[in-house]
């Protein structure tokens, strides 16, 4: 297989079909099940520093000292997490990185929020494949409590998703997005 040419893990951020056949899967099993482990920690911690000591420990990272997230947070891997500067991930985040998910300076993550990067095959016969797509959420974003990005979606710089938004595309630049599947309903002045 061309595939084998690459570590489960290259493949993962190259994106696309990763098939359920792939000879990687047990390396990757092990770091998902490290992820299980580390997550409890994680979420038992009692303060923003232990928090951010424990989730670098996780994404392999550290984290800069101006981002803060809300315990409890939830991932399945956790090493393909980018958390850049001035981030604010409130509580009950879920993040499925397999694909990749960047989050640059400055944005806010309310409640509840879904980055979804992974997906399966509509066929039966290989739908215990993953089809991965990364995620990027540019500068100073604000994802509303409870909408959930999905595969492959960027996040426009200083655009807003509307809580219980479901985002099936790319939102441009200083965009206000709603509704299932999310659609374009204001956009924001960026000389403000």
């Amino acid at each position: 297989m061309a595939e084998e040419e690459n570590s489960i893990f290259e493949l993962m951020l190259i994106g696309g079909i990763v098939p359920k056949e792939h000879s990687g899967w047990p390396k990757a099993w092990k770091l998902v099940n490290r992820a299980i482990r580390l997550s409890a920690d994680l979420n038992t911690a009692t303060s923003v520093d232990e928090i951010r000591e424990r989730l670098s420990e996780l994404i392999g990272s550290p984290i800069d000292t101006t981002t803060r997230v809300f315990v409890p947070f939830y991932t399945n891997f956790g090493k393909h997490i980018k958390l850049g500067k001035n981030v604010f991930i409130n509580h009950a985040c879920t993040f499925l990185d397999l694909g990749g998910i960047t989050i640059e300076d400055d944005v806010q993550i309310g409640p509840k929020v879904n980055l979804i990067t992974e997906n399966h095959p509509l066929d039966p016969l290989n739908r215990k494949s993953l089809d991965l797509s990364s995620i990027l959420i540019k500068k100073n974003a604000w994802l509303g409590a409870a909408c959930t990005i999905l595969p492959g979606v960027t996040i426009g710089e200083n655009s807003v998703v509307a809580a219980g938004a479901v985002v099936t595309k790319n939102v441009p630049d200083n965009t206000v997005v709603a509704g299932v599947p999310a659609k374009v309903v204001k956009q924001l002045d960026a000389n403000r």
